[in-house]
Formats: structure tokens, C-alpha cells, sequence
């Protein structure tokens, strides 16, 4: 597997970020610029990328195509389109966002999330998403949410048959769907179980970590690799057996330092199975 993450820059440019992350160890990151403008610098970028041995492995697709209003619906599956475009030209392994929501906040709860309803609106977005472009290089994941499907091996199993299409693939986060005492307590069972089920169609992975604290009801909180009980142990003697090339891409830390340490603790429990990064 290939071990990634960011890197912050005063001032960046595809020279200093491509050996910033190589001198963090990283062989794997997400897209570098949003796209938007010359295309001729994401060239750049990605020819810095190819030249270090680094995978840019992921563009996100961040928007709510499932939203209750239509025009936003109708601009989120436009700029989803327009994002698995860019993974399929540069070569992404996959472009992910998560599935939406039918709620105001758009990555949030709603009572009707989980209607069968709302599953066959995913299918039929994602499908359009996916037909609008055709990807040969790259495929459209959706990244697991706690609220949203897919939140289980199962429910992720039913959108892989149910959307049928060769361009769609899987994006594994096990913290996102951990909402239970019980799931914490047991995350590796969980873990071996989705790549059981799941394993030939993951495409990329993100690392981080879950804390439960102690007071009522429940609270679990997004913590550093490491700080938390994600059994890593399993999850890197996983995702091992799938190919070399499958990133697991560090996310959500804010310094520098932040994603040394969260680094190095996958390195280490890496190191102690005999896993290569």
C-alpha cells in the first residue's frame, strides 16, 4: 500500500510539495489544486507527482447531489461530473465524495436518509454521474457517513449491485462508520467483514482515529492515529492483501506535526507486521 497525507507550504509549487512529501514519507496525496484554472499547472503537478514516486490518489467531489433543493442538486452532480472528469485525466485511482444528504447541512442527518427512497435517488445520481464521463482510469466512490447510505459493508454491497456500473467503486473509512459501543469495541470484526465483502472493488482508504468518552450518552470523537482504538493492526493486514498501489491517505490533522505523528504510528504498526508502505 502506499501511505499518504498532506503537506501545508507558505508557498507552494510542484517542486517544493512533491519533495515536502517525500521528505514526510508519503507516496500517496489527494489532488493539489482544484482544477478550476491553467490545467497546464496540474500538469505540472502531476509530472512532479510521476517523478518522486508519488500517487495522487484521490479527487474529491465534495458537494450534495441528493439535496431537497433542485438547483443545488443540479450544480452538485454538474461539479461531480466535472471532478471525475479530472480524476479520469490525470489518472486518479478514484474521485469520491460522500453520497449527500436530504437534510439542510449537506454531509448531515436527516430522518429521510435512510428511505428506500433515498437509495434509489443515490443509485440513479450516481449513475448519471457516472455515465456523463464513462471513466476508463479512474472510478466515482462514495465515502461512508454514519447517517447516510452507505454506512455498512452490507449497505455498500447492495449500492456496488444495485448501480452496476464498472466506473463505480468502493472508498473505505472505518471510522466514519463507527456509532456504536459496540462497533468501537469490536472495529477489527467490522474491518475484516467490509474487506471480505468488499475488497476487490476498494480503491483508496483514509486513516484516522475514534476516541468513546465516558459520559452519557455516547460521545465519539475524531482523534489522531494512534490516540484513538482503531485497530490499525487489522486494517493495514487488510488492506495489504489488495493492491500495492491502494493508498490509505491520512486526513484531517491541521500542522505539520500532526501528520509526522499520525505517520508515524501507522509506520510502526506497519513495521511491526512487516508491511511496506
Amino acid at each position: 500500500m502506499r501511505l499518504g497525507g498532506q503537506v501545508f507550504l507558505p508557498e507552494k509549487n510542484p517542486e517544493n510539495w512533491a519533495l515536502a512529501l517525500k521528505e514526510a514519507g508519503f507516496r500517496a496525496t489527494t489532488c493539489p489544486i482544484n482544477g478550476e484554472g491553467d490545467m497546464s499547472e496540474l500538469d505540472d503537478y502531476v509530472a512532479m507527482a510521476q517523478q518522486h514516486d508519488i500517487l495522487i490518489a484521490e479527487v474529491g467531489a465534495w458537494s450534495n447531489p441528493i439535496s431537497r433543493d433542485e438547483d443545488t442538486r443540479r450544480k452538485a452532480i454538474a461539479y461531480c461530473i466535472k471532478r471525475l472528469e479530472l480524476a479520469e485525466r490525470i489518472g486518479a485511482p478514484c474521485c469520491v465524495n460522500i453520497a449527500g444528504s436530504r437534510g439542510e447541512q449537506w454531509d448531515g442527518p436527516d430522518p429521510d436518509n435512510f428511505s428506500d427512497d433515498t437509495f434509489e435517488l443515490i443509485v440513479e445520481t450516481t449513475r448519471t454521474i457516472i455515465d456523463a464521463v464513462n471513466p476508463e482510469r479512474t472510478v466515482f466512490a462514495l465515502e461512508m457517513m454514519p447517517w447516510v447510505f452507505p454506512d455498512s459493508a452490507d449497505t455498500y454491497l447492495a449500492l456496488v449491485k444495485a448501480i452496476d456500473r464498472k466506473g463505480f467503486g468502493v472508498h473505505f473509512d472505518p471510522v466514519n462508520i463507527i456509532s456504536s459501543p459496540r462497533v468501537y469495541y469490536r472495529n477489527g470484526d467490522m474491518i475484516r467483514d467490509f474487506f471480505a465483502k468488499l475488497g476487490p472493488y476498494i480503491h483508496n482508504c483514509h486513516a484516522k482515529d475514534i476516541l468513546l468518552r465516558g459520559q452519557l450518552t455516547v460521545h465519539l470523537d475524531e482523534v489522531l492515529p494512534g490516540k484513538g482504538n482503531l485497530d490499525y493492526r487489522t486494517f493495514l493486514s487488510e488492506l495489504n492483501k489488495l493492491n500495492p498501489d491502494t493508498a490509505l491517505i491520512i486526513e484531517h490533522l491541521k500542522t505539520n506535526v500532526e501528520y509526522r505523528q499520525a505517520a508515524a504510528y501507522i509506520t510502526s504498526i506497519a513495521a511491526e507486521r512487516n508491511i511496506a508502505l
